[in-house]
């Protein structure tokens, strides 16, 4: 099985260590619910298992904070609240700032160009999003962005290719550490021998693609031992705001148009890491039929793969490179056939199934959030060996 091309921008070496600098993490967090704040906190916890001293800044989403590492917030629009994030981040001895265009004050989110602005310490500036064509703002944002911060890390290679070629930014700035992931002690799978499961989980709205899994469960469906099929999750709190439970409410009545309803089931309960692993582990396959042909970083389908499972995904860019060593399948995004063939051979092959999952079992220690986070310690180390005054 051939895997993805290696393509690194950063060729700086780690000079010398530092021990056991503290951090200062700016981004959603805890109990925002999404992707990123989950990311903030492990992320957060993974460096702590290594000594180091972890505050956060959150960004204010009208919830109270919880946790003894939060110590500010930031207040969108607000200048005076961008010059206190700057402040709180001093406090540390290197800044890591989550940006996302879309949780930060500002046109596009450029108020977080501001509180980088204000740092007297090293910044680490993890990028979830390079878009292939961005606005002119958008790209004078995250461009604007690079040219301050020590570092930018990305999570796949399809991002940093993205980000060196088609931006103006500095390539000896651009480092890769994956996403991580919470990696269960048995990687096995949990399922009962009868009736399997097909999981597609995450926050829910227009572009999760679950459409295309409802019209592959009219053949499915067809099969001795027909699956069912579990969207887990609650809507996207945006997506609530504006459009109310539209899209979900879609699915169910397409699931009883197409007379699969009995086998469609949504789940809106909130999971915690712990609950979401077991129900992963509980599926024959997870499935990410996502629209997107933009997404460079997934953190649900790393969390997949790290509970030894299966995946068939549309071919987003990261599914693209995580799944070339065999651990899933990638599908064209316009191609239903294809997609209902990759899902029903899954079922039908066990050796096919488990080939996969035990290709994700490989891949999975790597993605481990304590592997992970010693990839941002060692890049704080290097930047505070370059900058010992700061020390």
């Amino acid at each position: 099985m051939n895997t993805p091309p290696s393509f690194s921008c950063s060729a700086s070496p780690v000079r010398g260590v530092v021990e056991a600098p503290s951090f200062g993490i700016l981004g959603t967090y805890p109990p925002t619910r999404c992707g990123l704040a989950t990311f903030s906190a492990a992320l957060a916890d993974g460096l702590a298992v290594h000594g180091a001293d972890v505050s956060v800044v959150r960004v204010a989403d009208g919830a109270s904070a919880s946790g003894a590492r939060v110590i500010g917030d930031l207040v969108n629009d607000s200048a005076a609240s961008v010059a206190a994030a700057s402040e709180l981040l001093n406090r540390s001895d290197v800044a890591i700032v989550q940006h996302e265009y879309g949780i930060y004050g500002g046109p596009d989110g450029d108020d977080v160009v501001d509180v980088i602005g204000g740092l007297s310490i090293p910044s680490i500036v993890v990028v979830h999003t390079v878009l292939t064509d961005p606005t002119p703002h958008q790209r004078s944002v995250l461009e604007a962005i690079a040219a301050l911060a020590d570092q930018v890390v990305v999570m796949s290679q399809a991002a940093s290719r993205r980000l060196c070629l088609g931006f103006d930014v500095d390539p000896t700035k651009v480092s890769t550490i994956p996403h991580g992931a919470n990696v269960p002690a048995r990687l096995v799978s949990t399922g009962s021998p009868g009736r399997p499961t097909l999981l597609t989980w995450g926050l829910l709205g227009p572009g999760k693609g679950i459409e295309r899994v409802i019209d592959a469960m009219v053949s499915l469906h067809e099969l001795p031992n027909g699956p069912r099929y579990v969207v887990a999750g609650r809507t996207h709190p945006k997506v609530l705001a504006a459009e109310g439970e539209a899209y979900r409410n879609a699915r169910i009545d397409q699931a009883r148009h197409l007379g699969v309803h009995a086998a469609v089931s949504f789940d809106a309960d909130y999971r915690d890491v712990a609950s979401l692993t077991r129900l992963a582990q509980a599926s024959a396959v997870v499935v990410l039929p996502y629209d997107s042909t933009e997404q460079v970083t997934s953190g649900v389908l790393v969390d997949a793969i790290a509970t030894g499972r299966p995946v068939v995904a549309t071919a987003f860019p990261h599914a693209i490179e995580l799944l070339a060593s065999g651990a899933g399948v990638v599908v064209d995004h316009d191609d239903p056939d294809a997609l209902a063939a990759a899902l029903h051979r899954l079922l039908t092959k066990p050796d096919v199934a488990a080939a996969m999952a035990a290709e994700a079992a490989r891949l999975a220690p790597a993605m481990a959030w304590p592997v992970v986070a010693n990839g941002y310690l060692t890049l704080a180390r290097s930047l505070l060996t370059d900058r010992p005054a700061l020390v």
